[in-house]
């Protein structure tokens, strides 16, 4: 428990239902769909419809989702599924190279793959859901209309990016109204989203896909070099798969399997569950030294083997075995970080939203939605609002790589909803947001809360550190003690202050035993988790 003399939070309980995310207002949503008998896939969509309202600059209905349900809280009948969006039938590595383009720049229709997020959404509610997706998306149309709050995140986020915005003129017109982004606490609207929201209610994933909305979309992106198709964005179609899964100490984690970096959770896992817990402090010299190093090993294996399966062979069931595990641990070197490995070019940190929502009849939702980094390409489709995903500087133009650029491919994703179980009962939903950190955010929260008895709100409050690049350089969050960052230093980590704080998260804990709930929420963003 922490002390309640210091400046924090603590964990929130309730008894009949929880939702926690990144949003105050997208909590609300979602806890209110609850109170009126929506079950927890009902409040995960509301919620998340607002927050592509009112946390634009982390999410939208231009992106990608991924999500895993365990009905009646049943991991015997969970379901994972990948709503992520692929690359234009057009799009081959060979057109790249005839073009001169060698990167996939994020501010391009390059960057931008057909957005799978409605497609998920209509899927997962007429398959799981109790609700109309019109009636979910009510409360998000109406914020997009008549207006809602900046919030504080949500504000350092929007001026972070002014120089994209403006580079833009749909984007700079909506973010940017008078020439400058909102402050915090100034009411910000989007009439042209609110109209495009306000069809799909109407008329479901048709008016995205396939009436004027992808027409404007496409237009857009063909205007200005794109490859994308009406058909393209008629073919969208989400799948579901199976979880995979490795055991943590009495605990089974699942996690989405590839293109998402689910796998590469495990192998961490995995890579830590026979380190010894007892009289280590989490957050001493020699404990972020290791998980820092094997967090470097194992995104090496992400770099190479996280592609789409459907057109890559990914050895999964290699990738997250305990062999696997212990040869990659054979490398570290306690006494001083190893050498540079190759250089990967990646990203920092980008934004994406992650809801966990669980309901009285414990039906446990983990639920996550993306435009990648913030404002994803930074393009906006001009009539109908719509910020587009850069999602697509996943790939690589790199021939004969796995993760390379080919017609109707899922890129790289770093997405990855969680849940943990118990024998066949789910006990926790859980999630980290911040991009290529994700995997490596799972295991800090994960062993901070399994291993060193922090609560659920503790474990997310921690300091966190994260390997840029699989360089020498570290992000190290200003939270953690000078002499622990000296301490890494002397062991030749070179650290690097955050942009901005690393990342975010979201969990609920389910006590069958006493009927309780228990969630907590990242304060490095603007949520909460509320239960009732």
């Amino acid at each position: 428990m922490r002390n309640l003399e210091k400046p924090g939070r603590s964990p929130t309980h309730g008894k009949h239902g929880m939702v926690s995310t990144s949003h105050t207002l997208s909590s609300a949503a979602g806890l209110d769909v609850l109170k009126r008998g929506g079950n927890a896939m009902d409040a995960a969509v509301a919620a998340c419809a607002v927050q592509c309202v009112v946390e634009p600059e982390s999410t939208g209905i231009g992106g990608d989702n991924f999500c895993i349900y365990a009905p009646n809280g049943s991991t015997k009948d969970m379901i994972a599924f990948n709503g992520s969006g692929r690359a234009p039938a057009a799009a081959t590595a060979q057109w790249y190279k005839e073009q001169g383009i060698t990167n996939i720049e994020r501010q391009t229709p390059h960057a931008v793959i057909v957005p799978g997020v409605i497609d998920a959404w209509q899927t997962l509610i007429e398959d799981h859901g109790t609700m109309e997706l019109g009636e979910l998306l009510a409360p998000a149309i109406d914020y997009a209309r008549n207006g809602y709050p900046v919030a504080s995140r949500v504000a350092l986020d929007f001026a972070s990016q002014v120089d994209l915005l403006k580079n833009d003129p749909a984007a700079m017109r909506t973010f940017m109204p008078g020439g400058k982004v909102p402050k915090r606490g100034e009411m910000h609207h989007q009439p042209e989203l609110a109209n495009t929201l306000e069809k799909i209610a109407n008329h479901g994933r048709d008016a995205f896909y396939t009436g004027e909305v992808a027409e404007d979309i496409v237009s857009y992106l063909h205007s200005i070099g794109g490859l994308h198709t009406m058909e393209d964005f008629k073919n969208v179609s989400g799948e579901y798969f199976a979880p995979i899964s490795t055991n943590y100490k009495g605990y089974d984690i699942y996690e989405c399997p590839p293109a998402g970096q689910g796998m590469i959770a495990l192998l961490l896992m995995n890579m830590m569950k026979d380190e010894p817990v007892d009289g280590v402090d989490p957050l001493s010299v020699e404990r972020l030294h290791k998980e820092i190093e094997y967090g470097r090993l194992a995104y090496q294996d992400r770099n190479v083997y996280c592609a789409d399966p459907n057109q890559e062979d990914i050895p999964v069931e290699w990738l997250i075995s305990d062999a696997h595990a212990k040869e990659l641990k054979s490398h570290f070197d306690p006494t001083k970080a190893m050498d540079p490995l190759p250089p990967v070019s990646m990203p920092l940190n980008e934004s994406t939203v992650y809801i966990s929502v669980v309901d009285k009849d414990m039906n446990t939702c983990s639920f996550i939605n993306t435009l990648f980094s913030n404002f994803g390409a930074g393009l906006m489709a001009p009539k109908s609002g719509v910020m587009l995903t850069n999602r697509g500087q996943g790939f690589t133009l790199e021939e004969g790589h796995l993760n390379c650029i080919a017609p109707n491919k899922r890129p790289l994703h770093t997405i990855i909803p969680g849940i943990v179980g118990q024998g066949d009962d789910a006990v926790m939903t859980f999630g980290v947001m911040g991009g290529h950190y994700q995997a490596f955010g799972h295991m800090q929260f994960l062993t901070k809360l399994l291993d060193f008895g922090m609560d659920i709100q503790e474990a997310q409050d921690a300091p966190r550190v994260f390997a840029i690049d699989n360089s020498m350089d570290v992000e190290m969050e200003g939270t953690l003690p000078a002499e622990v960052i000296a301490g890494l230093e002397k062991l030749g980590h070179r650290r690097i202050a955050p942009a901005k704080p690393i990342g975010g998260s979201q969990a609920i804990w389910i006590d069958r035993k006493n009927g309780v709930l228990t969630g907590g929420s990242d304060p490095r963003k603007d949520g909460c988790a509320i239960g009732y």
